[in-house]
């Protein structure tokens, strides 16, 4: 049974660990995680960005695979399905398709506009007991077509959004999405502690957590990071095992061509990332 994000994500601040939100792109990514999670007895977020979603042919889809995984593979640990990145729109779908969790991100609006349409998201996910995370400050990188520098959000309107009621914060500290630059200057701790002096207990979200070194991801989670996102490290080791087994020839002996083989060590290669995140996060065994 899926459930919000909420209580998961405020035993993570109070317990000094994170959770990982690992974004699904089809079943085997949705499978790899989840048993990983089990396994390990860690909570776990599965994130869906809008091209993700519609790739799937649609939040109900993506619905309906996760509840028949939940069931089917017995999974007892807390599970959220959450939209990464939504447009307003989009959230009000996955809200009406039975998502637990929804993101509405309205960074790239006015903050005036962006308070609006999260006050009235604040709304609608109360009354239905979802969880809402809300982003100030856009990520820096490229998600889904949208390419930005990694801006460092302004503390105030932190403030301002949190206030909102929403149930958890994402905010730009110089973070991107995807793989970071060779001078790509590290994470703002200053603006971080900034935020956090003026937000309180909000459990925050550190996005595009591919390829910030582990040392600044532990010092981020000590300053009330309580929720990481893990999209690209995936989806490298996906297709790092994937190129292995058609390099070695393997698609060519026997049944390998069978896509049940062919995608077997790409879905390994992310439960083998997964588990290394939860580690890193500390989320082992707080289910």
């Amino acid at each position: 049974m899926l459930v919000s994000a909420k209580e998961m994500l405020e035993k993570a601040r109070d317990g000094h660990y994170a959770v990982g939100q690992f974004n699904i792109n089809n079943l085997e990514w949705t499978k790899a995680i989840l048993m990983t999670a089990e396994e390990l007895k860690s909570p776990v977020i599965l994130g869906v960005s809008e091209g993700a979603g519609k790739y799937m042919t649609g939040y109900k889809t993506v619905v309906g695979m996760v509840n028949g995984m939940l069931e089917e593979l017995k999974i007892t640990v807390p599970v959220a399905l959450h939209l990464d990145h939504g447009s307003y729109e989009g959230a009000l779908k996955c809200i009406e398709a039975g998502f637990s969790s929804v993101m509405f991100d309205g960074s790239h609006y006015p903050i005036d506009e962006n308070v609006e349409k999260t006050t009235e998201l604040v709304k609608l996910c109360a009354e239905k007991g979802l969880s809402l995370e809300a982003e100030v400050g856009s990520i820096g990188g490229e998600e889904d077509g949208v390419v930005g520098m990694g801006e460092v959000a302004d503390p105030a309107e932190c403030k301002r959004i949190a206030d909102l009621g929403v149930t958890m914060l994402a905010a730009g500290i110089g973070n991107i999405h995807g793989k970071y630059p060779e001078n790509w200057p590290g994470l703002r701790f200053d603006a971080l502690e900034a935020i956090k002096a003026l937000t309180g207990s909000m459990p925050l979200v550190l996005h595009g957590g591919t390829g910030i070194p582990e040392d600044m991801i532990k010092k981020a989670i000590s300053l009330g990071v309580a929720k990481i996102n893990v999209n690209t490290e995936c989806q490298l080791s996906f297709a790092a095992a994937t190129r292995e087994y058609i390099e070695a020839g393997k698609d060519l002996q026997g049944k390998g061509f069978d896509p049940r083989k062919l995608l077997a060590p790409g879905t390994e290669a992310i439960k083998a990332t997964v588990k290394e995140k939860m580690e890193l996060f500390g989320s082992i065994g707080k289910a």
